[in-house]
């Protein structure tokens, strides 16, 4: 019984933070560069982190592709299959990053090290996949190779002077905010045992 109460409670909270990363992309998101406006700030990584640093990088990344997918076809619709495909991309690079490390060195410098890694890494595999994916996505016509170029030489262009530093900016932030706030959420709601499961209200059952 006590294993079924830790997988349900689990569950439960790696419902909680997917919903709370759908809710905060909805209430916070704003561009940083005016060049790239379709780009926006949004601290919808944070509730993801958290839950990478509490069950590991396999459960950071089934957060990622269960709160993309939902956002994608709800408060982030505009997006399209682009922004699911990118956001999957970008949030499971930086949580496979962070969240290997962190399960090995698991301390405060530790933590550090991760999430530094992790906006690294997530930088960087945008920069990949901008330049490889993108112009595919934005070109209507897939066998008109003089528009995918066309449209892959103006991205080229946004690499350096706005997507990596985009990129590094809200990678950072939410890291940084991720390491002010995970003691204390993994102290009340990730082991604080007994406040999650009078939340969803599971019971032992009426032994006669």
């Amino acid at each position: 019984m006590k294993e079924r109460s830790a997988r349900i409670k689990k569950l439960a909270v790696m419902a909680m933070l997917v919903a709370l990363s759908i809710v905060l992309v909805w209430l916070i998101h704003f561009p940083i560069f005016a060049v790239v406006p379709f780009l926006e700030y949004d601290p919808a990584d944070i509730p993801i982190l958290i839950g990478t640093f509490a069950y590991g990088p396999l459960a950071g990344i089934a957060l990622t592709v269960v709160a993309s997918l939902i956002q994608g076809f709800t408060v982030s619709a505009q997006s399209g299959v682009m922004g699911i495909a990118m956001h999957i991309f970008a949030t499971s690079t930086l949580v496979l990053a962070a969240g290997c490390i962190y399960k090995f060195r698991h301390t405060r410098r530790g933590a550090v090290l991760a999430l530094a890694c992790g906006t690294l890494a997530m930088t960087g595999a945008m920069l990949v996949f901008n330049h490889f994916l993108t112009p595919l996505f934005i070109t209507p016509d897939l066998a008109d190779s003089a528009a995918v170029a066309a449209n892959r030489a103006y991205v080229d262009t946004l690499l350096f002077p706005a997507i990596a530093p985009f990129n590094l900016i809200k990678a950072g932030a939410n890291s940084i905010v991720t390491f002010l706030v995970y003691k204390v959420v993994s102290r009340y709601i990730i082991h604080g045992e007994a406040q999650i499961l009078s939340l969803i209200h599971i019971s032992e059952p009426t032994r006669l």
